[in-house]
């Protein structure tokens, strides 16, 4: 009898003291079709790197709480080969098939257009973090969330250094070079306006095609007028493309002003020829930005390149960002209803090492600037804004003979 009764006393105890279970997590799924082959591979591949980076260090910390409840987050990936109705047709699959809620953004402007579309007819929040044409922010879209600098902001810190190296901007003869998608004529609209602006004349204005694959007709024209300032956005593949052929062809313009020269690599795959180039780009691991999570934006490259075995490009960086809006979202909304989730990333206020994200109603980032590098031996260096810079700029680029 005693010992049933000190093994009823024991029992009992146990059960008092026991350490409560953990509540198991749930799982938040986000779905992304991302370029991972065609003419975008390198970026989307960056892209999805990015994406990854920040499911595992959120995972990692703790995952995301939802009305007490704590989830982890998981990505479905499929591969959009690069072309926009694949990439709609894969949305719609995540969506009908997948039952996925939650949609990251694809690479490039002209696949989240395609996207856009497919995501507002159901009614699914898509946070993006590389399609900054401005044209998608003037058709309405509601639940349509970019976190990166729009593309009229890309190349006019060069317009702008270029004024204030001149005496007389109005004399200021350019040229510009740019493919004919939706990313880099929003590129060439922003430029015009500051063009228009100090009174700046153009002197080639080509439209170059998708398939890019020779620029020896505009650098012919280039080479006659000689121009004091070039401007090229084709993205990496015209980066690259351009960076060659200025050196095949020799042709020198004071300064040169390109989009994707990081995610090209111009300066680690053509060197010398990359030098003086100005780089338009969404971050630098050198800003002083910093967030909980990843800490500083140089904490973030550092551990981008440790686990990758390269240096982190701003289309990883940006990617990383995007999903760390859904999880800050997801921990202040009442509920995992879409239409929750959507009114609280309309509400973002938050600093990340990437840089301050508020979206107005547009859905677009109206709280962080782009930035400039320039090639400077054989390092990307911040130029501009001012307040940001490394160092002064290099002008004009000297001619060949001389580098």
């Amino acid at each position: 009898m005693r010992k049933g009764l000190f093994s009823g006393i024991f029992l009992g105890l146990t059960l008092l003291v026991a350490p409560a279970v953990a509540e198991e997590p749930g799982v938040i799924r986000l779905g992304a079709a991302v370029s991972l082959t065609g003419k975008y591979s390198s970026n989307g591949a960056f892209t999805r790197k990015g994406y990854d980076l920040a499911v595992n260090k959120i995972n990692a910390a703790g995952g995301v709480t939802v009305a007490g409840k704590p989830y982890r987050l998981e990505v479905i990936y499929y591969d959009d080969e690069s072309t926009p109705a694949r990439g709609a047709q894969l949305v719609e699959r995540l969506i009908q098939q997948d039952k996925v809620q939650y949609v990251l953004g694809p690479y490039s402007s002209g696949l989240t257009e395609a996207i856009a579309p497919v995501t507002e007819k159901y009614g699914i929040p898509m946070v993006e973090a590389n399609g900054a044409a401005i044209s998608l922010f003037r058709k309405g879209y509601r639940y349509l969330f970019a976190v990166l600098s729009t593309t009229d902001e890309y190349l006019r810190g060069a317009v702008d250094i270029a004024a204030r190296l001149s005496d007389d901007p109005s004399k200021l003869r350019v040229a510009m070079a740019f493919e004919n998608d939706p990313f880099s004529q929003d590129v060439r609209e922003g430029v015009l306006a500051d063009m228009k602006r100090h009174g700046m004349k153009v002197v080639v204005d080509d439209k170059l095609p998708p398939e890019l694959n020779d620029m020896s007709a505009t650098l012919s024209k280039v080479k006659a007028l000689r121009p004091d300032l070039m401007l090229i956005s084709g993205h990496d593949k015209g980066a690259s493309l351009a960076i060659r052929q200025f050196a095949d062809q020799r042709v020198n313009v004071p300064m040169l002003a390109l989009t994707h020269c990081d995610s090209a690599r111009i300066a680690e795959n053509f060197g010398l020829a990359a030098e003086y180039a100005l780089c338009a780009a969404q971050w630098a691991s050198t800003l002083t930005y910093a967030d909980a999570l990843f800490g500083s934006a140089s904490d973030y490259a550092r551990l981008y390149e440790e686990t990758y075995g390269e240096v982190a490009p701003y289309q990883a960086a940006e990617s990383s960002a995007a999903v760390q809006v859904y999880a800050d979202a997801f921990e202040r909304t009442k509920s995992l209803d879409p239409e929750d989730v959507r009114d609280a990333l309309a509400e973002t206020r938050m600093m990340t090492f990437y840089g301050k994200i508020e979206f107005d109603e547009t859905g677009k980032n109206i709280a962080k600037p782009t930035v400039l590098f320039q090639v400077q031996d054989g390092k990307y260096v911040v130029v501009y804004p001012e307040e940001f810079a490394e160092a002064k700029i290099r002008w004009p680029t000297p001619p060949w003979s001389e580098r």
